[in-house]
């Protein structure tokens, strides 16, 4: 199923152990915007899609496809842990630069992961599922999808200025391209969407809005801070990207409410309400006479 990738893979080995680099790379793998969580998200979306057809199959396709990057990481992280010191002593006996190196390294996955990658980020926290975001509205969901491959690109080209080991760039530079693709796929998706009539901005499209509030609060740019720098921005005059209004500009935007006054609380929760003041000055006054 990952001919493509798994022939690029064995390709693609470092030229010696950097257990340091190792724990940096776990970032791309459990790391909140790592291949983990698009893998997962993309499959679940996917598996929740209720339109059968060319929309189901991208989820799938692309969430098949980030499990074989799984794969890839953690199989160059397991390589790049292959015969690292596991003490001090025996990496500064090496080169006193190993030594250095050895303290960048992770203890868990020696410890842990028996010199294998784990499914943590590059601080050691684990990966959670809560990462991601699978919410039955697909425009929603690819905006959001543009958004995961954009920061994970962002990250591995981070990574691409943190090592020298041509093994491991020819990996990222395969991970790069593939992103590449992939933040562009999401955004022609997001134009399918509106071409077949599915769906629209904002999201939901379906949700019918009340007319009043969209007159005055739609489409207002509130600007809260000093000066009107703000106003030279596309978000404040012009037509909207959702094609249904114009931008408008509030210099000075007024309270639609007061100031609210909340009523004193359940006494039985001992929160400090207005209601302990004359108390409290009562308590005072008979202790003074």
């Amino acid at each position: 199923m990952f001919t493509h990738m798994k022939d690029l893979q064995f390709e693609a080995k470092p030229d010696g152990p950097d257990a340091a680099f190792a724990r940096r790379l776990q970032e791309v793998l459990g790391g909140k915007w790592g291949e983990m969580t698009v893998a997962n998200q993309y499959l679940f979306q996917g598996w929740n899609c209720r339109l059968p057809g060319k929309y189901k199959d991208l989820l799938l396709d692309v969430g098949t496809e980030e499990m074989g990057h799984v794969e890839m990481i953690a199989t160059m992280i397991t390589r790049l842990l292959e015969n690292a010191p596991l003490s001090l002593e025996e990496a500064a006996e090496e080169n006193p630069m190993v030594g250095a190196i050895y303290g960048g390294s992770n203890p868990a996955h020696f410890i842990h992961g028996g010199g294998g990658a784990l499914a943590v980020d590059s601080a050691g926290v684990p990966w959670n599922g809560n990462f991601i975001t699978a919410s039955g509205n697909l425009m929603a969901d690819f905006h959001l999808n543009v958004t995961a491959e954009a920061q994970g690109r962002l990250q591995v080209a981070r990574l691409f200025n943190m090592t020298d080991d041509p093994g491991v760039k020819q990996m990222l530079r395969f991970l790069l391209a593939r992103d590449t693709m992939h933040q562009n796929m999401w955004m022609a998706a997001i134009e399918q969407l509106k071409e077949d009539g599915l769906e629209e901005m904002p999201v939901p499209d379906a949700f019918p809005d009340s007319p009043e509030f969209t007159e005055e609060f739609s489409y207002t740019y509130l600007d809260f801070s000093p000066g009107r720098d703000a106003a030279e921005g596309r978000w404040a005059s012009g037509p909207t990207p959702d094609g249904k209004g114009e931008f408008r500009y509030d210099s000075s935007p007024r309270a639609h409410a007061p100031e609210p006054v909340l009523a004193p609380g359940d006494p039985r929760l001992y929160g400090t309400n207005p209601g302990m003041a004359g108390k409290v000055a009562n308590t005072v006054k008979s202790k003074l006479t």
